[in-house]
């Protein structure tokens, strides 16, 4: 039998029920505020630990640390609910011979169309119309007065799963689309429908920035205050990536002196922001939940495949979403003793 555990934040009820199609899999749930010693003895047998991608989801002690791995002796592959891994250390299970796999690609669409929403809601003056309408009087239309996306520049930083969309989408308004992407190659980025150019390239000719790259050490504070300073006088800034990759007090610095035009988040580096936040209270914030990838058919496609994946996994296939595979070789020994 293979041992698999999931945490209880929500998911959708096709992840347990494409499980459930192997007879050889043991599925049980940790609870978050529940039993730790419960969820210790169930860990320390696991052979598979699916865990959240949001961090903040996560009790610290949950979230896949060498400390928890020296835990869970068993444990030989770790699944993240989404593309990103914020939850897992994945040196420590490279070390361990730990395998890890995300979900990348699985939510993709809905994020590409939020983070394409965002950008309409900042050209059309969506907040500020919403805070006129409720507080003021005596305004007139031309005071809100937006622009188009069409013939605007979009920069993307990160040209993945997402970026590929939000370019296509970027490309249907008629905007011209750059890319920034370290990791992928020039004829790449233009058969994904962008133009590869440098990041200073990008920060100093688009109008609109939009970030699409993990969060990672290369990219932890990428954009802070000297970055919004390269950006073009009134540009937009767009993120649906993740906190920590812009500095929240830099950006609110860069929105008041007027540098930058307008931002739309949906990631922060504490989520849900708290209420006094600073960002929430400009009007030319547009704010969410990071809920981009959050639809009905995002969230259930990730649970699809996610579950697809583990079965893959168990069958001793190569599974399509490695974020080590380095370790591949001697994954599947390992798994079998």
């Amino acid at each position: 039998m293979t041992r698999l555990v999931r945490l209880d934040v929500w998911i959708d009820p096709c992840f347990d029920e494409i499980i459930a199609q192997d007879e050889h899999i043991t599925l049980d749930v940790l609870e978050r505020s529940g039993d730790q010693a419960r969820n210790w003895e169930l860990l320390s047998r696991a052979d598979i630990y699916h865990i959240s991608a949001a961090r903040d989801e996560v009790p610290a002690e949950l979230q896949v640390t060498a400390e928890l791995i020296q835990r869970c002796p068993n444990l030989k592959c770790v699944s993240t609910s989404g593309a990103g891994y914020d939850t897992v250390d994945v040196d420590a299970c490279s070390a361990a011979g730990i395998l890890v796999v995300n979900q990348a690609g699985g939510n993709a669409q809905s994020v590409a169309e939020h983070a394409i929403a965002l950008m309409l809601a900042l050209v059309r003056r969506f907040p500020e119309s919403v805070h006129a309408l409720k507080h003021s009087s005596g305004f007139t239309r031309e005071d809100l007065m937006g622009n188009e996306l069409n013939g605007k520049v979009l920069g993307l930083v990160g040209l993945g799963h997402i970026g590929t969309r939000v370019a296509k989408l970027g490309n249907a308004f008629g905007m011209t689309v750059l890319a920034c992407d370290p990791y992928i190659d020039e004829q790449e980025a233009i058969t994904r429908g962008a133009q590869p150019v440098s990041l200073d390239e990008l920060l100093a000719a688009s109008d609109i920035v939009s970030l699409h790259c993990p969060r990672t050490q290369e990219t932890l504070n990428l954009f802070d205050a000297a970055r919004f300073q390269q950006m073009k006088q009134g540009a937009l800034f767009v993120t649906t990536a993740r906190g920590g990759i812009h500095h929240e007090a830099d950006l609110c610095d860069a929105l008041l002196a007027g540098h930058i035009g307008g931002a739309g988040l949906d990631v922060w580096t504490v989520e849900p922001p708290p209420p006094n936040h600073p960002l929430l209270a400009l009007h030319n914030v547009v704010a969410t939940y990071h809920t981009a990838g959050v639809t009905h058919e995002g969230r259930r496609n990730v649970a699809a495949i996610s579950a697809q994946q583990i079965l893959q996994i168990c069958r001793k296939e190569v599974p399509y979403r490695m974020v080590n595979p380095d370790i591949h070789p001697h994954f599947f020994a390992n798994f079998s003793a």
